[in-house]
């Protein structure tokens, strides 16, 4: 069984975020995002971007965590106030490993991410999806995120995407986010 830790990201972390970054956009959205766009891609441009990210983190209010393995970092999460109502965080990324893809990373991510911003005091959470991925928009459905109405047009790689934001209030059990044996000592 593999182990892994998460904890909030350091600095030094961007280069392996940038890695995860690049490589779930690439697996994940293939066919949703123009291919050309997708593989422009490069780690070694994204990091910096990660570094300043994560060096403007204002824990627990804003930040990103990541999962860890014995191979390195896997998956992470950020969030931060949401632009429209600061008072509402907003999950601005979930992203793990293609290989890491249904072993409960994500999951597990989810669950420290709604903890985290339970503990800066925020009673709803949002985030935006692309309409057309259902693996995705599962994912947040199995967790307790609903789509709230709201959509916009976005324009990656030059095509029109429409995204939905999904909500979800905190505080509340996320029951299918707990293992079954957890929940029984929960």
């Amino acid at each position: 069984m593999t182990t892994m830790q998460i904890r909030q990201a350091w600095p030094d972390d961007a280069s392996a975020v940038a890695g995860v970054y690049v490589r779930s956009w690439q697996a994940a959205f293939a066919g949703l995002v123009p291919q050309h766009y997708l593989d422009a891609m490069d780690p070694s441009r994204e990091e910096s971007d990660w570094k300043t990210r994560i060096e403007a983190t204002q824990w627990p209010t804003s930040g990103v965590l990541v999962a860890e393995t014995e191979v390195g970092v896997v998956g992470f999460a950020g969030f931060s106030p949401s632009q429209e109502t600061p008072a509402v965080a907003e999950i601005g990324t979930l992203y793990a490993m293609p290989e890491a893809w249904g072993t409960g990373i994500g999951k597990q991510l989810m669950l420290a991410t709604l903890t985290t911003l339970g503990l800066a005091d925020y009673t709803q959470a949002t985030l935006w999806v692309l309409e057309d991925n259902e693996r995705a928009r599962r994912f947040y459905e199995a967790a307790g995120w609903r789509a709230d109405g709201a959509a916009v047009e976005d324009t990656t790689g030059g095509a029109a995407l429409n995204k939905l934001r999904y909500r979800r209030p905190l505080g509340q059990p996320a029951h299918d986010l707990v293992r079954p044996e957890s929940r029984e000592s929960a």
